[in-house]
């Protein structure tokens, strides 16, 4: 049920959802990023109901990560990741082949989120996908512990008039780098830091999973994530940078003819939560 402390507020470029008046997240709509970064919509910031900022954008180590969003290494041959691509014999390698994600209207406007629709461009224009991505966020049914909901959904349609190829920097031969779907940059500036499951703990132990849940935690706050209808592998990152991701093609590419759907809820919680209370959060949704 909505909270009637939840808001909506809307300028030209961005929307906010207020909580009790104050700014939860803020929704960029239309970016202003360069061309490198392959522009693209997300939410930052993002905070805890006490105030701490859970999300980063364009920072120093990785200026393409942008927040909170959708962000694909390979679609169709464009780079909708941002950055260099990754060339089997190369390396890492830029190629004037980035994509962008452009804003085409909210379909609907309430106080606790959005439905928007977008086309993913290549870099000629070309229109290779339609998404229709889904925003709410709700209060934790467990309201004691001061958590709050995200709930963040996207379909993928192709347009084209034949099967896109979605890849990553791992099915092209470097291992590990299985990343492109959701993904959200926590900040750099959070530590320690920790990342953990039911059964499992560290990055090297759960990047790669398929775990029910992912825990992200640092001293003032804690993510968990959970897929909903999918089981893709999660892309995991503590030591270098903080960041969470769901892994399209981790192994193999993901051909896409048709339409593509994942749904991934984040509770965001204020202070660093154990084992249990994360599992116990993370049913109780």
């Amino acid at each position: 049920m909505m909270s009637a402390g939840l808001a909506l507020v809307r300028d030209e470029q961005s929307v906010q959802i207020l909580w009790d008046g104050k700014e939860l997240l803020r929704y960029v709509y239309r970016p202003w990023d360069v061309q490198l970064e392959s522009p693209r919509p997300y939410l930052h910031p993002v905070r805890t109901l006490g105030g701490a900022e859970v999300s980063e954008s364009e920072p120093a180590d990785h200026p393409h990560h942008l927040g909170v969003g959708v962000a694909i290494a390979d679609a169709g041959g464009v780079n909708f990741w941002g950055g260099r691509t990754f060339v089997p014999g190369q390396g890492p390698t830029w190629c004037g082949d980035h994509g962008t994600q452009r804003h085409l209207g909210f379909a609907s406007r309430t106080a606790d989120g959005f439905v928007e629709h977008l086309e993913w461009l290549g870099p000629t224009g070309t229109a290779l996908l339609r998404e229709e991505r889904i925003v709410t966020a709700r209060p934790h049914p467990r309201s004691t512990t001061g958590a709050w909901v995200l709930d963040f959904a996207c379909t993928l349609t192709n347009l084209t008039a034949g099967p896109v190829e979605i890849r990553s920097s791992a099915t092209k031969g470097r291992a590990g780098a299985g990343y492109g779907g959701f993904f959200w940059r926590a900040p750099n500036a959070a530590t320690p830091r920790s990342v953990f499951t039911a059964h499992s703990a560290g990055e090297h132990a759960v990047n790669g999973t398929r775990a029910t849940w992912v825990a992200l935690g640092s001293p003032k706050w804690t993510l968990i994530f959970q897929q909903v209808g999918s089981a893709d592998p999660w892309f995991v990152r503590t030591e270098e940078y903080p960041g969470i991701g769901v892994a399209l093609a981790w192994h193999e590419p993901t051909v896409l003819t048709g339409s593509l759907t994942r749904r991934v809820i984040t509770i965001v919680a204020d202070g660093r939560l154990d084992r249990d209370l994360a599992a116990a959060l993370a049913t109780e949704r």
